[in-house]
């Protein structure tokens, strides 16, 4: 009995390994076929042994700098933003390490990381202040960190649903629900990227509001992309301690952009995959809309706008609403500057 039961382990065991290889070659093989067919749309800027792709189209001063939030699909989120702004003024748009056409940067994936890898970024591609820098989910906080790290260089800021520094805990006490920004079933799914298997089981990014091929390149990417992704909600937290301890821009001008899609408004299925109830939900977006507001009190000129038709990528629902901000807080930063110069 005891040969048998060797016999097969060792037979499981060999499944196993061939299972793995197999599954290795096929990621390897689908991550070379990507890169060949979704070459990036961008430059690839040399930054101590590393790349990082940056995009960016138009002309004119200030410069647009474009952040996006917590997620694998980087600068491509940003498309339908860049294609109208570019047309009144520069506007970039990057990939943070190891998302889509970026590679990997060292742990820990922090803010305070994340910041010198866009500063050397714009340096090398000869990119010039002043910014408005605009921060969606993530990219909020991240945003406040670059300008309390470069302030002579940001003349506005446009926060697009953005996280707040104190938002772990306070959703949690709102809702009774812990807000692990990356939680074991995440940490599960990066781990297994190389064997191909979240290539084959994740579900392919449905993004109609952006062209095809632009999904197409978010969906090849979305599993090179999940270890980074998974590295930088990890170091979340710490991001949020770096950035809240900067909540004064002064008289910059500042944009906030809320969602407002409230509970009715989400089908039965998205409902129950929110996995909370209502109350919870509604008690949620009650401590959400209240670091809105506070966010909004951070400069002694700012506008806020909350989007009832708009869930929390407001890039993508409603890029009409955050076109119409940048392009607010350029006129704003131009005005300004024609004022200083006369």
């Amino acid at each position: 009995m005891s040969n048998i039961l060797r016999l097969i382990g060792i037979g499981v065991a060999l499944t196993v390994s061939a299972v793995l290889v197999a599954g290795t070659v096929y990621e390897a093989t689908a991550r070379r076929i990507t890169a060949r067919e979704f070459p990036p749309p961008g430059k690839l800027a040399e930054i101590g042994g590393r790349r990082i792709h940056i995009d960016c189209h138009g002309s004119g001063r200030p410069t647009v700098i474009l952040e996006a939030g917590a997620d694998t699909s980087g600068s491509a989120l940003w498309y339908p933003v860049i294609q109208t702004v570019s047309a009144t003024t520069r506007v970039c748009a990057y990939d943070r390490a190891g998302l889509m056409w970026s590679d990997p940067g060292p742990l820990p994936r922090d803010g305070e990381a994340i910041i010198v890898d866009l500063q050397k970024t714009l340096e090398v591609t000869n990119e010039r202040g002043p910014y408005v820098m605009v921060g969606a989910s993530l990219g909020g906080p991240l945003v406040m960190l670059y300008t309390k790290r470069h302030p002579t260089d940001v003349a506005g800021v446009v926060l697009v649903d953005s996280a707040h520094p104190d938002q772990i805990k306070r959703l949690e006490a709102a809702s009774g629900i812990e807000d692990d920004p990356a939680p074991l079933l995440f940490r599960v799914i990066a781990a297994l990227s190389w064997t191909g298997l979240p290539r084959l089981l994740l579900p392919t990014p449905e993004l109609p509001e952006l062209p095809d091929h632009v999904s197409a390149a978010v969906a090849a990417y979305q599993t090179p992309s999940l270890q980074s992704a998974l590295d930088e909600a990890v170091a979340m937290p710490a991001t949020f301690q770096q950035a809240g301890t900067f909540r004064d821009l002064g008289n910059r001008p500042l944009a906030v952009l809320s969602h407002g899609k409230k509970w009715g408004d989400y089908n039965k299925s998205q409902q129950e995959s929110a996995g909370m109830s209502e109350d919870q939900f509604e008690r949620r977006e009650s401590a959400w809309a209240a670091m809105q507001d506070e966010e909004a009190a951070w400069s002694q000129d700012s506008t806020h706008q909350t989007l009832r038709d708009s869930s929390h990528v407001v890039q993508l629902e409603r890029p009409d609403a955050v076109i119409s901000a940048i392009n607010d807080v350029v006129a704003k930063v131009r005005r300004v500057s024609s004022e200083a110069s006369d």
